[in-house]
Order: C-alpha cells, then sequence, then structure tokens
C-alpha cells in the first residue's frame, strides 16, 4: 500500500497537465499513487495520462463537478496515510515528497505541513510580496485576510480530513481558503522553508482570476460563525473580516453599475 497519495485535479489541460505528472515521477521518494481527477475535460487529457503508462497512476473521469468535487474524489479513493494535492498547472522540485514526508515523520503531533514556492508568472520568476511571506503554526488569524495555505504545497495526514471534513463543493472558488480555515482551527500548519513548489500562473483559466471571490471567501466565514470549533476570541475577527470584504463586495457592484 502507497504511503503517499498525490491527487490532481485537471480540466481541460492537456497541454500543461504532463509537466505535473513528470515532476512527480521525478521524485526521489517514490513510494506513491497519484491518482488524477478528470473533471470532465473535452481535450485529450486521457491520453496525456496513458501516454505515462506508469502503474502507480490511476486516471479516473466525472462529469463537470468543480475542483472541489475532484479533489474529494481522489481524498475518498485515495490509499495513502499522508495525502499531497498537486494544481494540474503547477510543478514539483524532486526532494518535495522526501522533505515533507521525512518531517511528518520526525514530527508525528504534526498533521499539516507546507513547502515555500517559486513563482513564474508569463514565463518569469516574480518574487511574492512580504504579504505572501506564508506563516508557520498556529495560524489561523493569518489565515482570515488571504488564503496563504497552497494546495500545491501541502502534505496531510488523512485522519485531517475525518475530523474536519471535505472540500466544500458547493464553493465555486476559494475552496482552499475554505478548508485552510477549518484546518487551522484544529492543527498547526507548518511552513517549511525550502521553495520545493513551482507556481505557474499568468494564464487565463487559473480560478484565482475568477471575479467576485470575496462572494465566496464571506460564504466561508458567516460558516465558521457555526463552527463550534471557533474560540470566542476569534469570533470578533470573523465578523469583522465580513464586515470588510461585504464592502468591498458593494464598491465592487456599484462600479459595475
Amino acid at each position: 500500500m502507497p504511503l503517499i497519495t498525490v491527487i490532481i485535479p485537471t480540466f481541460n489541460r492537456a497541454e500543461r497537465l504532463s509537466g505535473a505528472i513528470q515532476s512527480v515521477i521525478d521524485q526521489t521518494h517514490s513510494d506513491w499513487e497519484l491518482i488524477i481527477v478528470d473533471d470532465g475535460s473535452t481535450d485529450d487529457t486521457e491520453g496525456v495520462v496513458r501516454s505515462f503508462g506508469d502503474d502507480r497512476i490511476h486516471y479516473t473521469k466525472q462529469e463537470n463537478r468543480g475542483v472541489s468535487a475532484a479533489r474529494n474524489v481522489g481524498i475518498e479513493r485515495a490509499r495513502g496515510e499522508l495525502i499531497a494535492f498537486l494544481d494540474s498547472d503547477d510543478r514539483w522540485e524532486p526532494r518535495k515528497l522526501e522533505v515533507q514526508k521525512s518531517f511528518l515523520d520526525s514530527n508525528p503531533d504534526v498533521h499539516i505541513c507546507q513547502t515555500e514556492e517559486i513563482w513564474i508568472r508569463n514565463g518569469v520568476r516574480v518574487n511574492p510580496k512580504q504579504k505572501h511571506k506564508k506563516p508557520s503554526g498556529w495560524i489561523f488569524k493569518e489565515c482570515l485576510p488571504l488564503c496563504c495555505v497552497s494546495p500545491s504545497g501541502v502534505m496531510i495526514r488523512r485522519v485531517v480530513f475525518e475530523r474536519i471534513g471535505l472540500f466544500d463543493e458547493s464553493l465555486l472558488s476559494c475552496e482552499d481558503y475554505d478548508l485552510w480555515l477549518r484546518a487551522s482551527l484544529h492543527y498547526e500548519i507548518v511552513t517549511l522553508p525550502d521553495p520545493l513548489v513551482i507556481k505557474i500562473g499568468g494564464h487565463d483559466d487559473q480560478l484565482s482570476r475568477k471575479p467576485c471571490l470575496d462572494v465566496y471567501r464571506i460564504k466561508s466565514l458567516k460558516k465558521l460563525l457555526d463552527n463550534p470549533a471557533l474560540l470566542p476570541v476569534f469570533r470578533p475577527l470573523v465578523e469583522s473580516d465580513i464586515e470588510r470584504r461585504g464592502q468591498i463586495v458593494e464598491q465592487g457592484a456599484a462600479k459595475r453599475i
């Protein structure tokens, strides 16, 4: 039984997917299975996957239901004790799985860790702003203003999902923001200093470029107010962030009138 399950959700990214798959195959830690969930692609995604001919790679296709549903299918089919996500337009450095597995083996009380990233935008390396520097530890407060956990950088013990649930399939975007907020109520999220993820952006189909993202963030924050794990000291912070984002949405709507 493979110790690490890697999950790649994908939709019509056949031309980029091969790079993501190859970066998994090139890992120095080889005890993994790769589950690729095709969210209703109409291109040659299946042909790209089959071309690798690696029996550790498992392909499944579903009707288009969104990235949350695709990741959830992967989690439900995972056989590994550790789960790592990789977006189909990103890449891993070869030691990514090895470094994270070693850290979690040495720190059994830690359930979630992520690595730093190298950012590529339109083919050019860019430096993240200071606000994008990833925090480490008990980071619930830091997760409120922006999503500071990257799915492609995370390794997570599967028991976490048994406690906090899966990705919210009702959120068309910001589903990762929602999950990491829920997770950070219960667990430390440790950031390892090595940049072992190559995050590639600038293309038109990125979910992070969709409009009105704060609408989904507000929905996520409102759910938190009903979460019994939310400490009383955090409630005013959540309510304040809902108000702030509501003002942003109202201002944006006024500009479009």
